[in-house]
């Protein structure tokens, strides 16, 4: 028995992006299609760009899986780049690629372009953004998704929604939507306000330019006790704003009130706490969000992350050529005017997967009936405190 970890390949134009989950235990169900919607999820929403054309992302296990059930052994994810037959000759891993084409030496504003180029020393900036891309995202969502079943095994459901689109915001409370919300244009449960982030997000393409937003992730059926406060990265809170902070274009996460406790008295912000015998401790509101001091509570996880407006940008930012030291706008690859949509479902893997590593941490077994087993015991003893 390991601890639960994963690695991930692949460059954005190359032929494919793969990733390798060990720790799995033996015998949880993963089915390719409810793998394949998360990632259908993660290409829609208004204000996506061209590739979504292109790409129809599936994944495909490798290895670790047999008869729709994990082995214990290591799981290999892939998912085909369709655009890679248009890219060959540019991106060969061999002595054959042209390497003289396609080059790009203006820098995006905003982008890991610049600090990128220097630090590993690169002429043509596409060996930095090939896998600075978003695109990356593809299998962080599959390598999520496969966290999600591993979760509903313990009755946890994990949900990405959008809260804000620009300066449009909803304040609905945060809960667990029915799937349909996936059907609708952005992902958010207002629709109201889903009118206005549309019109938004319409006015800034026409101005050759993009917007950001804010997603919230809810996640319900935590038990008290994940995490600890023993250790600074041992603690939950932290480990799940690191995940979220991972995210292309994400620059800010709160948890529960987040920052507007800063502007309250603690007592408007603190959550009492109750006990009946039926549903032992609980809290009488939320405002922690489901975590204090590093450790789940027992009330819903809420968390957000504030995702900054795509650097790429149609009509694009002053910069300075590398390779000249001119003066230029900024390049321009097609991009997105606004992928806040698919930062919830990226937000919701990356949430997922931290809960996984947690639930795996405190009940592991080298088959999940053996991790269901420690889980309801655990269940037991909190029932009779």
């Amino acid at each position: 028995m390991t601890s639960l970890r994963f690695l991930i390949g692949g460059e954005s134009h190359g032929p494919a992006l793969t990733a390798i989950i060990e720790g799995l235990p033996a015998g949880v169900t993963l089915d390719e299609e409810r793998i394949n919607i998360q990632l259908r999820r993660r290409q829609g929403g208004f204000g996506r760009g061209e590739r979504m054309n292109i790409e129809k992302d599936r994944v495909q296990f490798l290895s670790g899986v047999r008869g729709g059930k994990t082995l214990g052994s290591p799981v290999t994810l892939q998912i085909t780049n369709r655009d890679w037959e248009n890219w060959q000759e540019i991106m060969a891993a061999g002595s054959e690629a042209r390497l003289d084409e396609r080059v790009i030496t203006r820098p995006r504003p905003g982008h890991a372009d610049l600090p990128g180029a220097l630090k590993y020393r690169q002429d043509d900036i596409r060996n930095i953004l090939e896998r600075s891309s978003a695109r990356e995202t593809a299998i962080r969502v599959a390598v999520g998704a496969v966290a999600q079943e591993f979760l509903l095994a313990f009755g946890i459901r994990v949900q990405g929604q959008v809260s804000a689109i620009g300066s449009v915001k909803t304040r609905l409370v945060p809960r667990i939507h029915p799937d349909s919300l996936y059907d609708t244009p952005l992902y958010c449960p207002s629709p109201k306000a889903t009118m206005a982030m549309t019109q938004s997000i319409a006015a800034a393409r026409e101005k050759g330019d993009t917007l950001g937003g804010i997603v919230t992730v809810v996640a319900k059926g935590l038990p008290i006790g994940l995490g600890a406060h023993v250790q600074w990265d041992r603690r939950l809170d932290g480990r799940l704003s690191q995940a979220l902070m991972s995210i292309q274009a994400i620059k800010g996460v709160e948890i529960g009130l987040g920052f507007e406790m800063a502007n309250l008295p603690g007592s408007k912000v603190h959550d009492e706490i109750s006990y009946v015998p039926e549903r032992g401790f609980y809290h009488q509101t939320n405002n922690a969000g489901g975590i204090e001091g590093g450790i789940t509570n027992g009330e819903g996880l809420v968390i957000r992350a504030a995702m900054k407006p795509i650097p790429t940008l149609a009509n694009p930012l002053a910069s300075i050529d590398i390779a000249t030291k001119e003066r230029i706008k900024a390049t321009y690859e097609r991009s997105d005017v606004c992928a806040v949509p698919a930062a919830a479902i990226v937000a919701q893997a990356a949430v997922a997967w931290v809960l996984a590593e947690a639930i795996n941490e405190k009940f592991a077994g080298d088959h999940l009936e053996e991790s269901q087993d420690n889980y309801q015991r655990y269940l037991e003893y909190l029932q009779k405190r």
